[in-house]
């Protein structure tokens, strides 16, 4: 699959843009605070149902404005899809494909694509919100449907910590909490399901991730990611939902299966019996897959705090292209679209290099790049020039 046209109306500086583009590499250009990245922004959001900038939805629409439409032309093969969103500042999302409505959480069954971007520096070195976020979207991208299950997951662990913040300033007893076994078992079906789905992620990439970091830092190095699960451990006692202690798993154990489910939901239901005291002091669910973690693991030690400059880029560059393989494996629309968004400066040329060997052969890859000198020559490409939210030339 690529991208054939780009219309955007109102989206970050963009006023309006019209762009037409061809499979293989094309390189947007030009000096930073132009809108090259707000070009392949848009992008991203069709394929994941966010911005790897932002996690408000109104920080996309241009300032003055109500909405903002990213509208993509779509090629597979002799077909062709047209798939818009309209994003509101005062309403909710509107989506549709070819014309017709649809829910906006299906726009990933459409569109997929896979970017890089320097911010993806902190899936090895930042909080683990940043971590399971990455494990999600890419959840999502494989199976839209966990676009619900993850939004349904997130509501009860909402309404669930409004009423342990109201018993406790009501100082219910526990015996007097019936409502919250309710919300438990809601928690314990769609978390479970969660974890497993990971699970079974996590064991998916272990090759693909092998291979994408020996092709991009040229050693044959050990890369391995393990699931940091609150369900089997303690609790952790920061407020923001990040879980410091607990067993980790790696996946390929058949976690995904019914019987995988089962046992997970026992060992839930469990932690939440042994932390319900503790949650109705705090006011907050202390258990299940939103404080969670992924470990990243480079020859038997953590990734952070012990992998260099160098290994961190690489051990972030082999997960998005990990995914990319798998996603392209899987897919009855093609390869997904790949997006490099200012990459090739944090990087030294040899790895420069390896990159551009390892994606040059995806149907369409989208490069932004300050100065064209960064990007090697090995890609052949079509360039397009920013300015001011403006596409100024298409050579």
């Amino acid at each position: 699959m690529h991208v054939k046209h780009l219309s955007l109306a109102d989206f970050r500086n963009y006023r309006e843009a019209e762009l037409d583009l061809e499979p293989g590499v094309t390189v947007f250009v030009g000096p930073n605070g132009q809108g090259k990245t707000n070009l392949v922004e848009s992008l991203g959001y069709l394929a994941t149902l966010g911005s790897h900038r932002t996690s408000v939805d109104s920080a996309m629409i241009r300032a003055g404005t109500d909405a903002a439409v990213i509208r993509a032309l779509l090629r597979h093969i002799d077909r062709e899809l047209l798939v818009e969103v309209q994003l509101n500042r005062g309403a909710a999302n509107r989506a549709q494909v070819n014309r017709a409505a649809v829910r906006t959480r299906e726009l990933p069954r459409y569109f997929s694509s896979v970017l890089f971007a320097p911010e993806d520096l902190a899936l090895v070195r930042g909080e683990p919100s940043t971590r399971r976020r990455f494990i999600d979207e890419l959840l999502v991208q494989r199976s839209p449907r966990l676009a619900g299950v993850q939004a349904d997951y997130a509501r009860i662990v909402t309404q669930r910590n409004s009423l342990l913040k109201s018993a406790r300033a009501q100082r219910m007893k526990e015996s007097q909490l019936s409502t919250l076994d309710i919300w438990d078992e809601r928690l314990v079906e769609l978390g479970s399901e969660l974890i497993d789905r990971r699970e079974a992620l996590v064991g998916e990439l272990a090759e693909p991730l092998r291979a994408a970091y020996q092709a991009v830092a040229g050693v044959d190095q050990q890369p391995r990611v393990l699931q940091r699960l609150s369900i089997y451990g303690a609790a952790s006692d920061d407020d923001d939902g990040d879980a410091s202690s607990g067993s980790f798993r790696d996946g390929g154990s058949g976690a995904s299966s019914t019987i995988g489910r089962i046992e997970t939901a026992d060992a839930f239901r469990a932690a939440l019996a042994g932390v319900r005291r503790k949650e109705l002091e705090r006011g907050l669910t202390l258990v299940g897959p939103h404080r969670d973690d992924l470990l990243f693991e480079l020859n038997e030690l953590p990734a952070k705090g012990y992998a260099s400059h160098g290994e961190s880029w690489s051990f972030a560059l082999g997960l998005r292209l990990a995914s990319a393989q798998l996603l392209r494996v899987e897919s009855v629309i093609g390869d997904p679209v790949l997006v490099l968004d200012d990459v090739f400066a944090e990087l030294d040329s040899a790895r420069r290099r390896a990159l551009a060997s390892a994606v040059r052969d995806f149907e369409q890859v989208l490069i932004t790049a300050a100065v064209l000198e960064d990007v090697p020559d090995v890609l052949e490409a079509a360039i397009v020039k920013i300015k001011a939210g403006e596409v100024v030339a298409d050579e």
